[in-house]
């Protein structure tokens, strides 16, 4: 006999990722809507308005409100702005895992796209990436 998993016990596993942080996420049907970041709630990890909203976009631009959803996250890297917009993305790619109608409408916010700018390496006899120190002719 084959034990097959209800659709409610399944969960969606993604990973977000911007500049060097990395979110792994995953996406729970729930009875109701719940974040749990690396063992904290999002209140606690995320101290300013912004981050939390910065994190949520992707549900709130998805308008699934009649789907709650329990997302665990482990974030990893970067700063704290950063793994707010790694954890959007992962959210966002989840999202398309268990609705494909909603990839128009997140690709059309951007909430798809990597953003892998980073900071620049330091070169060699300069002061910074790329920062000369300052020439005098004599």
């Amino acid at each position: 006999m084959i034990a097959t998993a209800k659709t409610s016990d399944r969960y969606i596993e993604t990973v977000g990722r911007r500049k060097t942080s990395i979110a792994r996420v995953r996406i729970t049907p729930a009875a109701k809507a719940s974040y749990e970041i690396n063992g904290k709630s999002i209140e606690e990890y995320f101290p300013t308005r912004e981050l939390r909203i910065t994190a949520g976009e992707s549900i709130a631009t998805s308008k699934l409100t009649e789907t709650k959803f329990k997302i665990t996250a482990l974030l990893k890297g970067g700063g704290i702005s950063s793994q707010a917009d790694a954890l959007r993305h992962g959210i966002a790619r989840g999202l398309i895992e268990y609705d494909k109608e909603l990839r128009g409408k997140l690709k059309k916010a951007g909430l798809l796209k990597r953003d892998p700018r980073a900071k620049e390496r330091r070169k060699f006899g300069l002061k910074k990436a790329r920062k000369a120190p300052q020439w005098s002719k004599r």
